[in-house]
């Protein structure tokens, strides 16, 4: 039996590379909405830039991430196959993130404490570096160009799914505990509870099987000894200009999603975390809504890229009032406001997955994947630490409106720079996934 036109080993291995995704977001999210409390865990209260030091860490764990994701791309997903890879990664990535609820604090060990919650941030980034690229191929490599686009989006709204859950944990953390509890004790139950969707993800991938093109690689003898090289040697350009889209594009996302919980925590906005989650929630699940929304859309638009530029357009023309009332205390507009932005950003991100993985060759596609979107979020991951710090000079709202305006130039001049992948009107043609 066959659910839109996939059948049941296909659909396990989306569901493989979806729940990588649920287990990124909620883990990337459970260390934000506890942001301002390890702010005063980890540090002496005379320092003044402790928020700053733990938003940073954001980008020591994107700085591992590139890394991991040539390492574990380049030497298991292009090497011993997609699925295979994806075991690996998603025990250390689950089990390194629960090790975050163990850490001593300021109090028992010093700046110790801080430097070894860096440390395992770094070990984090190093398997999540490897769950965009070789989730990509699993399900690309498996599902049929015309429905790669509605199905890329659901794969993609994984993140936002783990985003979801985790601020409604967030919220129940923050009605059942006291702000002086939640400084004490209570983060590490956020933390704790990052083990339950690397349970899922694994279980999930039990039942999934490496793909058609993958084995049809190994059958070939089309397995390259080092994809990393193969790629920047054959497409150095269409690189380049990938990293331009996933640049702007996580910027984007750091300086909206993740600083949400940030802006709205203690020491900026003083949201209580109650609130804070559950605007997050309705956020997040509205942004389910755009993303899977901009997938159907998108098989409505003659091709990837253009859907991106149309959905990219959205964004920028929405975002000066978006920006000026979300810096309001107020919780009623900060529902309205950050629901609207997660739901035209995550449009944008609809159909990045599917242009991605049909950008590079099989022989080093997870590695191709991997590596561009992980570079992207290097300066991506800097975007709250960057809002932050332009606060002091330009205000919260126009160093947050000016930011996020330079990330969408570069994201939409990215996308002009690069060719169109996949479209209706090669439709008939052969598959480039294959290729």
């Amino acid at each position: 039996m066959k659910f839109y036109g996939l059948d049941g080993q296909q659909w396990t291995n989306v569901i493989a590379a979806w729940s990588g995704w649920l287990m990124d977001g909620y883990v990337s999210i459970a260390y934000l909405l506890m942001a301002s409390y390890l702010a005063v865990v980890f540090f002496p209260s005379s320092f003044t830039g402790s928020l700053i030091a733990v938003v940073l860490g954001l980008a020591v764990g994107s700085i591992a991430r590139s890394i991991g994701s040539l390492v574990f791309g380049n030497f298991l997903g292009d090497k011993i196959g997609r699925r295979n890879m994806l075991m690996v990664t998603v025990v250390g990535f689950s089990v390194f993130s629960f090790a975050i609820g163990f850490l001593p604090t300021y109090t028992t060990a010093g700046y110790i404490a801080f430097g070894l919650l860096y440390m395992l941030l770094f070990i984090i980034g190093l398997f999540g570096g490897a769950e965009y690229g070789g989730g990509t191929a699993l399900y690309a490599e498996t599902v049929p160009a015309e429905k790669r686009g509605v199905i890329g989006a659901f794969v993609q709204s994984g993140f936002g799914t783990g985003f979801f859950v985790a601020a409604g944990v967030a919220a129940i953390i923050g009605s059942y505990y006291t702000t002086a509890q939640i400084t004490s004790f209570a983060w590490r139950i956020m933390f704790y509870t990052t083990l339950i969707p690397g349970i899922i993800a694994l279980v999930s991938r039990l039942g999934a099987r490496e793909t058609p093109v993958f084995k049809e690689m190994i059958e070939k003898r089309e397995i390259e000894r080092t994809p990393i090289f193969k790629m920047i040697k054959e497409e150095p350009l269409p690189m380049i200009f990938a990293i331009f889209i996933t640049t702007g594009l996580l910027y984007i996302n750091s300086g909206t999603f993740s600083f949400y919980p940030i802006l709205m925590g203690t020491g900026i906005n003083n949201i209580p975390l109650v609130d804070s989650g559950l605007i997050l929630v309705v956020a997040n699940l509205v942004s389910l809504i755009g993303v899977w929304l901009g997938g159907f859309i998108s098989t409505r638009i003659p091709g990837r890229r253009l859907a991106m530029m149309i959905f990219s357009a959205l964004f920028i023309v929405s975002l000066y009032p978006l920006t000026f009332y979300g810096v309001s205390t107020d919780v009623t507009t900060l529902y309205v406001v950050f629901s609207i932005q997660a739901f035209l950003e995550a449009m944008i991100f609809s159909t990045l997955p599917s242009f991605l993985a049909e950008k590079f060759s099989k022989r080093y596609r997870s590695t191709g994947v991997g590596f561009t979107y992980n570079a992207g979020a290097i300066i991506g991951g800097f975007a709250p630490t960057f809002i932050l710090l332009s606060r002091s000079s330009l205000g919260l709202l126009n160093g947050w409106f000016l930011n996020l305006v330079i990330a969408n130039v570069v994201l939409i001049l990215g996308l002009a720079l690069s060719a169109e992948t996949w479209s209706k009107a090669k439709a008939g043609a052969r598959d480039i996934i294959h290729d």
